[in-house]
Order: structure tokens, then C-alpha cells, then sequence
């Protein structure tokens, strides 16, 4: 970890290379007058919108900056170990065909509702209210992106399965109605600079405690998305592979906002593009569709504020890879493990995003590494 003084507020960064936009974007986070102690900076971390991706900031005063969790609200990982110690290429290849036919990625939702009791609680806020009719045909939909199921092999000796999916369309819509009328109240009160692009909002005030229970609600939904594509895909794969069924599981997100103390103060913890890694915590941090992930235990390093990375972090964004990248190298990074077609969209191949071990080996003070895990399918979103 490195200090970078610069602005309000100190830089740190487990970062081994920091791109110019991300740079600039952790100065805004330091200038801002409600920001605490320090800027963490993961070594994952890239340009986003207003904030960095990888980035953890806290804040006092009840402020919350839509911007600052993120579109993809309570995005996460599930991860399960189960009893099967070996599985063949024409497993794998059921398995994920299967799984393609049950589980519906991109922009396809279910043709019909799908059930979870917390629809009933959900708040009674436009936007959610506005969103729910298509929210129960997307719950247990994987999305684009990177977002994956994949098949693993634990250094543990088990196979293990992975899940990649947040909020959906609800997540993206209940960031962007708050980022814009925090937007709307920021150009009143002028708290920070629009240029930032982090106009925020205060918990004290209904405005923030709207935004907080949305937020709240789209981390729920997060969560039983990945409960149900875990069902679905272990249920294939159980099917398919003789001692397939789960033993253990593991399940972390990531772009939220919580209430935490830290340094003896009650503060805001923004995570975008970050995990929670308390102490004795167990996480996921996966790499890239043909790279290594890891399930790691937190250290509760305070100086990243109990955070470590959430994956392996592009080095080029999806327009970039997309430009460089061909068929031809995506097929060769991938070679010997299967994967779902790649509809020319090469945004996700593993030379877009750096590389995970230098990335777990930045982060030794926060994570300790439990299970190295070694893609063996992946079903692409």
C-alpha cells in the first residue's frame, strides 16, 4: 500500500499501476468536505462514473452519493462447494448447455413471475413500484456483461460453481432516479462541484432515507437473484455430475452503502467495485472467464476500511477490448476451458482485465487466500 498526499484527504492505494482517470476521480473523493480519514484505493481499481471502481470512501454527516455505490446495486458472487471431486469435458459441456436453456441471460427475462416473498416488502417508492412487474420476470436472470456461472476447480479438491449477477434492470433504474435528483438537490445547495459527478445525498433528510431503503431493497433482490441462478445451476450440474450436490457456500456483494464505524466514528462506507473483508469474513474475488478466482478470508485491514478487491479489475474498457481483441486471441486465452459463444463481443475476454495474481498479491494485508479455484466452463452473460 502507498500513501498518495494529494487533495483534502490522503490516497491509499494497493494499486500497482493507477490509470490518469481513476487518479483524478479518487482527488474528487478527497476533496470532498464530508469525505473521512482517507480514500481506499483496491488494486482493482479503474475509471467508473464519478467514482472509481475499486474504490471505498466514507462519509460523516449522513451524506450517501448514488453515484458512489454504483448502477449495479449489490452486484455479488456466490460461490459453492460441492462433493464432486472431478468432472469430464462432456460434463461440462451438459452442464453448461443445459444451464443456457433454464437460465436466461442478456436482456432475456422469464415469461412468467418468478416467486419471492420479498416482493411483498418491497417499498412504496415510484421508482420501485414502477419497476416490480418487470422485476419478478427478471429475478433468477444472469444479465450481460460480466456477468457468468462457471464450473471450478478448487485447489481443495472440490468442484466448485460460481454465480455473477446483481439487481438487473431495478438496480440500474433506482440508481439512475437518485443520482438525478441528487443531481436536482446538489445544484441547489451546491455541497459539490458538478463536474465531480458525485452530487449526494443526506440521510437525515426523506430525499436520502428514500434512497437508502431502495438501495436496501435492491440488495435483497441482488441476493435472491443469485439464490435462485445458484439453485438452478447447481441443480443442472447436480444432475449431470455423480456427488454434484453443494456442501458449502460463500456469497458476498459488492456496490453498496452501509453504516459502519470506523476509526471510533459512525460513518457512511461506500464500496464500488469492493468487498467487505472482515476479519475472519470469507469472500469471493474472482478473475477473469479464463483466469484464476479465489475464495479468501478478510484480515479487517482498517486502512482499506475492512475492504478488499472484487475481482480482477479491467485493464481496457469494454469499447477498448472490443477494438483490440479478436475471436481468434479470445478463443487462445481460452484454450481448454469451454465456454458459451461469443456473439463478437470480446469485452470479457481474459486480456481485458489484469492480471488476478498481481491483483491477490497486492492485497496480502487484506485477504488471506483459502481456495484457489481454476475455470473449467463458464456460461457467459
Amino acid at each position: 500500500m502507498r500513501v498518495i498526499y494529494e487533495g483534502r484527504l490522503p490516497l491509499k492505494s494497493w494499486a500497482d499501476t493507477l490509470e490518469a482517470g481513476a487518479l483524478q476521480q479518487a482527488r474528487n473523493l478527497a476533496n470532498l468536505s464530508f469525505a473521512f480519514s482517507h480514500i481506499a484505493l483496491m488494486p482493482d481499481v479503474h475509471e467508473g462514473y464519478g467514482m472509481p471502481i475499486g474504490g471505498v470512501l466514507a462519509t460523516t454527516g449522513g451524506f450517501i452519493i448514488p453515484n458512489a455505490v454504483g448502477v449495479d446495486i449489490g452486484c455479488g458472487v456466490v460461490a459453492l462447494q460441492t462433493g464432486a471431486a472431478t468432472v469430464t469435458t462432456e460434463q461440462v459441456r451438459q452442464v453448461l448447455a443445459r444451464a443456457r436453456e433454464l437460465i436466461p441471460v442478456g436482456f432475456q427475462h422469464h415469461r412468467h413471475p418468478q416467486p419471492w416473498d420479498g416482493f411483498a416488502a418491497a417499498p412504496q417508492l415510484p421508482i420501485i413500484r414502477q419497476e416490480l412487474a418487470s422485476a419478478r420476470r427478471q429475478l433468477g436472470t444472469l444479465g450481460g456483461g460480466n456477468h457468468f456461472c462457471s464450473m471450478e476447480r478448487g485447489s481443495d479438491g472440490h468442484i466448485w460453481l460460481l454465480v455473477h449477477s446483481g439487481s438487473r434492470n431495478i438496480g440500474l433504474k433506482v440508481a439512475s432516479y437518485y443520482n438525478k435528483l441528487a443531481k436536482k438537490i446538489n445544484k441547489k445547495k451546491k455541497v459539490v462541484p458538478p463536474e465531480y459527478d458525485l452530487a449526494p445525498l443526506n440521510l437525515e433528510e426523506e430525499s436520502g432515507q428514500e434512497y437508502f431503503r431502495a438501495m436496501q431493497f435492491c440488495l435483497d433482490f441482488a441476493r435472491a437473484n443469485r439464490e435462485l441462478l445458484a439453485h438452478r445451476f447447481s441443480e443442472v450440474f447436480a444432475g449431470a455430475v455423480p456427488a454434484g450436490e453443494v456442501e458449502y457456500r460463500v456469497e458476498i456483494h459488492h456496490n453498496y452503502a452501509a453504516q459502519e464505524n470506523h476509526y471510533g466514528q459512525d460513518v457512511v462506507v461506500h464500496r464500488k467495485g469492493a468487498i467487505r473483508a472482515r476479519a475472519g469474513e470469507r469472500g469471493i474475488i474472482p478473475g477473469s472467464m479464463g483466469t484464476p478466482s479465489y475464495i479468501v478470508e478478510g484480515l479487517g485491514n482498517e486502512e482499506s476500511f475492512a475492504s478488499a478487491s472484487h475481482g480482477a479489475g479491467r485493464a481496457m474498457s469494454r469499447r477498448e477490448a472490443n477494438q483490440v481483441i479478436t475471436e481468434e486471441m479470445a478463443n487462445a486465452a481460452m484454450q481448454g476451458i469451454i465456454c458459451t459463444p461469443w456473439n463478437s463481443d470480446y469485452a470479457e475476454a481474459p486480456m481485458a482485465y489484469k492480471d488476478i495474481e498481481t491483483v491477490m498479491d497486492c492485497q496480502r494485508d487484506l485477504v488471506r487466500l483459502l481456495v484457489k479455484l481454476q475455470p473449467l466452463g463458464v456460461m457467459k452473460g
